[in-house]
C-alpha cells in the first residue's frame, strides 16, 4: 500500500512538472550518461560520447518550449520532429551500434552520404540550429522578463536560423512572428502553478546553464566534420 502511494506521488510531480523542469531533468541526465557511458573504444579513437537517445528525447521537450510561442514555430517544429524521427530510425535498426552520436556523423562522412538530403548529418545539423535558436531566445528572456517576445524571437531568429533558411522560410517566419504572444502570456503558460515570475527565471538559468555546455560539443563534432560548412 505504502509503495502504491509512493508510485502516485511520483506520478502527480511527474504530472505537475513544467515543461521547463523536464527537460532540465532530461538535459542533467544526458550529463551524466556522457560522463559515465565511457567506452575503450571512444576513448581510444578520440569520439566524443554524446548517447544519442538521451540527445533526442531532451529535444522533444525543447519542442514542447517553442509550442508555448505558439504557430510562429510551426515550421520550426516541424523540421525538428522529422529530423528527430530520423535519427530515431538509425538508431533502431542497431541500438548499440548506433548509440551515439559522433559514431554516426563519423561513419557518414567516411561513406561520403553526410550531404544526402536525408542523412543523420542534416539531421544533427538543424538540430543544433534549432537549439541554438532556443539558447538565444531564453538568453533574452533572462535577461530582461519584460522585453517585448516578438523582438526576442526576431533577434534569435536573425541570429541562429535566418542565415541558413531560403528567402521563402524567411518570408513565412516574417508573417508569423504577428502571431507571437507577448511575455506576460509565454512566461504565464511556462510557468507551473504557483509558480512566481522569479521561480520561472530561475528554471530558465538553470536550463541555459545545461543547456550551453551540449551546444559547444555539438558545435565541436560538426565544425571537425566540416559539416556546418557542407550543409
Amino acid at each position: 500500500m505504502k509503495r502504491k502511494r509512493c508510485d502516485m506521488e511520483e506520478a502527480t510531480k511527474k504530472k505537475k512538472m513544467t515543461e521547463i523542469g523536464s527537460a532540465i531533468e532530461e538535459l542533467s541526465l544526458l550529463s551524466i550518461a556522457k560522463t559515465t557511458i565511457v567506452t575503450t573504444k571512444i576513448e581510444a579513437t578520440n569520439i566524443i560520447n554524446l548517447p544519442l537517445k538521451p540527445l533526442l528525447s531532451f529535444c522533444k521537450l525543447i519542442v514542447q518550449v517553442l509550442d508555448k510561442i505558439g504557430p510562429t514555430m510551426a515550421v520550426l517544429r516541424q523540421d525538428i520532429d522529422q529530423n528527430i524521427q530520423r535519427l530515431e530510425k538509425m538508431w533502431e535498426t542497431d541500438p548499440i551500434v548506433y548509440s551515439n552520436l559522433d559514431e554516426i556523423l563519423r561513419k557518414e562522412a567516411k561513406e561520403g552520404s553526410s550531404k544526402k538530403p536525408k542523412s543523420c548529418s542534416r539531421a544533427a545539423v538543424w538540430l543544433t540550429r534549432a537549439m541554438d535558436f532556443t539558447l538565444a531566445l531564453l538568453q533574452r528572456l533572462v535577461k530582461d522578463m519584460s522585453q517585448n517576445m516578438q523582438q526576442a524571437v526576431e533577434e534569435s531568429y536573425n541570429l541562429t536560423i535566418k542565415p541558413w533558411h531560403g528567402w521563402i522560410s524567411c518570408a513565412a517566419f516574417k508573417v508569423a512572428l504577428k502571431l507571437v504572444p507577448n511575455n506576460n502570456t509565454f512566461i504565464n503558460v511556462l510557468a507551473g502553478k504557483d509558480e512566481s515570475y522569479q521561480m520561472v527565471q530561475d528554471d530558465i538559468r538553470s536550463l541555459i546553464s545545461l543547456l550551453i555546455p551540449l551546444l559547444s560539443q555539438l558545435h565541436s563534432i560538426l565544425v571537425r566534420l566540416s559539416l556546418p560548412l557542407l550543409l
